[in-house]
């Protein structure tokens, strides 16, 4: 078996029919034997499914990539994993552990050194912890699928209060559409957007950060994690998942030797509004 991993650095390249490189794995017993980096040649997104198929290649490892490029390698008989981050090498671990699936539900627990506190990163941003796992192909199409967007939006709740807005700060969010980096009812709204176009869009928690998950509950022993120990209830903190990602979490319950943290969203079971602005496309 052989998985390829688009490559840039030790890291996974996020737009595909950029990538110069592979990182590719052979695997026997559900192990890496051995890997090499080999180049793309140059070719594009139509050629990439052929240059794979070439090197026998069975599962492709990748950010973001369009419906056409997933066509291609469907027909190809390259199985895909789009919407992957991080290191290449623990990522293809993951994936041989079953485990390449959103960042939210595969937490490690390693902790930040002096733990990295502070808000929510943008109202509506993924932030590691929706759709970007294997096998999460859009489950929608569109022109901008696999393109690189850049959006101005208003998030408000069912009552009209703001929780977050591009307008505010002055700067468009960017972020590639279909590549599991949005909330999926954010994703599947930009997808067929024009420049120019606004849309106003209401999501069910299903559509943004989901319902509340009891399995997103980490209890630990404060001797885990260094630091802790001087972490209060309500403080927002940021543990690692298996590819160094940052995962927002929330202190809920703490005493001398255990701490409690809940690594849902802030979000969750919540329905959201958004104005929607696509600034451009490319």
């Amino acid at each position: 078996m052989k998985i390829a991993v688009t490559y840039d650095n030790g890291n996974i390249f996020q737009h595909i029919g950029k990538t110069e490189s592979f990182k590719v794995y052979e695997i026997e017993d559900n192990k890496v034997v051995s890997s090499e980096v080999i180049g793309s040649n140059g070719v594009g997104h139509g050629a990439l499914a052929g240059l794979l198929a070439e090197q026998s290649i069975d599962v492709l490892i990748c950010g973001g990539i369009g419906g056409g490029a997933q066509s291609a390698l469907a027909e190809a008989g390259v199985e895909l994993c789009s919407g992957a981050q991080g290191d290449a090498d623990q990522a293809v671990e993951a994936y041989l552990k079953g485990e390449l699936v959103s960042a939210g539900a595969n937490c490690d627990h390693h902790h930040e050194e002096g733990h990295s506190c502070g808000n929510h990163e943008e109202g509506h941003s993924c932030g590691g912890n929706c759709g970007g796992g294997c096998g999460a192909q859009p489950a929608f199409t569109g022109r901008n699928v696999g393109k690189t967007c850049k959006t101005h939006y208003r998030g408000t709740f069912n009552d009209g209060t703001q929780f977050d807005s591009s307008y505010d700060r002055g700067e468009p969010l960017e972020f590639i559409c279909g590549a599991g980096q949005m909330i999926k009812g954010f994703d599947a709204a930009v997808a067929d957007m024009e420049v120019g176009q606004e849309v106003d869009v209401h999501l069910m928690p299903e559509e943004a950060y989901g319902m509340p998950d009891p399995n997103a509950i980490i209890p630990m022993k404060i001797e885990q994690l260094p630091g802790s120990e001087d972490l209060e209830v309500g403080q927002q903190v940021h543990l690692y998942n298996q590819y160094g990602q940052p995962v927002l979490v929330k202190v809920i319950e703490k005493d001398e030797t255990a701490i409690t943290f809940d690594a849902n969203h802030e979000m969750a079971g919540k329905e959201l509004n958004f104005h929607i602005e696509l600034v451009e496309v490319r």
